[in-house]
């Protein structure tokens, strides 16, 4: 793992604790702001820019989203996203590529244009990842930034892929990915050996222009990253402690992700 890069500290300000009894609590909650937001822009005619994020506490927002956006008959062409990440060599068509899982999980289910869900081409980016990086980054910046970033945790506690040593100014890049993400991974792709070892990856000073960020962690497997989380001290080596420092950011989680607390 590279050495730290320099960067100042942020002050620690109050990140918005949201403790929920089960985790489908926090789901709607969040699905209903980020509908509501779309609804908003609409009627604006302007389009709503979002931050979205894969992983398995995704799995159920997605989810509900779309049962919302069914049930609700709701209007979804205002929507333009971009993920957060996508592993490097990995084709879009790759069954546990960051497209394959969004084009699953969101775009087919709820009807989307593909042209308007943003991810970070992981095939280009084995031959040029300096210049799929900073193409991202002017996109996201040409598209007026990012209303709101969704998160996850990872439980060394890394945002997008930004793992331990990410600089609090770090933007969209090739990363090195730890090996405790890569043994989390393991599993879906039958084995540590056929984990990517780099991603590109939002940075951390891309989040946190996002307007909102909201972060869903549960489990008590996600419990050291919820704690450095709320400490919010901008300690390079838990790249989630950053996020203290983010005028509006909401954390929700259930009762094993603060244990102890």
């Amino acid at each position: 793992m590279p050495a730290p890069q320099a960067s100042s500290r942020p002050e620690p300000a109050a990140v918005n604790l949201r403790p929920v009894e089960r985790a489908p609590e926090a789901l709607a909650e969040v699905a209903a702001e980020v509908l509501d937001l779309i609804e908003q822009r609409r009627r604006a005619d302007k389009p709503c820019v979002l931050g979205l994020a894969t992983g398995s506490t995704m799995l159920g927002f997605y989810a509900e989203l779309v049962r919302r956006v069914r049930a609700e008959d709701r209007d979804l062409s205002g929507l333009r996203s971009f993920n957060l990440d996508e592993f490097v060599g990995l084709p879009a068509e790759h069954p546990q590529s960051f497209a394959a899982y969004m084009r699953v999980h969101l775009i087919e289910p709820a009807g989307l244009d593909p042209a308007s869900v943003r991810i970070p081409d992981g095939e280009l980016a084995r031959q040029d990842p300096r210049a799929v990086a900073a193409a991202y980054e002017q996109e996201i910046v040409a598209a007026g930034g990012l209303e709101i970033q969704l998160l996850g945790l990872g439980r060394n506690g890394h945002i997008g892929f930004n793992e331990p040593g990410s600089a609090l100014d770090s933007r969209t890049r090739q990363v090195d990915l730890a090996e405790s993400t890569r043994d989390d991974a393991a599993a879906a792709f039958g084995g540590l050996e056929a984990v990517p070892r780099h991603a590109i990856t939002m940075g951390v000073a891309t989040i946190l222009d996002a307007r909102r960020v909201r972060v869903l962690a549960f489990g008590e497997r996600k419990a050291d990253a919820v704690a450095a989380t709320l400490r919010g001290d901008g300690d390079a080596a838990w790249p989630c402690s950053y996020l203290g420092s983010h005028p509006d950011v909401r954390l929700y989680v259930d009762g094993p992700a603060v244990q102890g607390r």
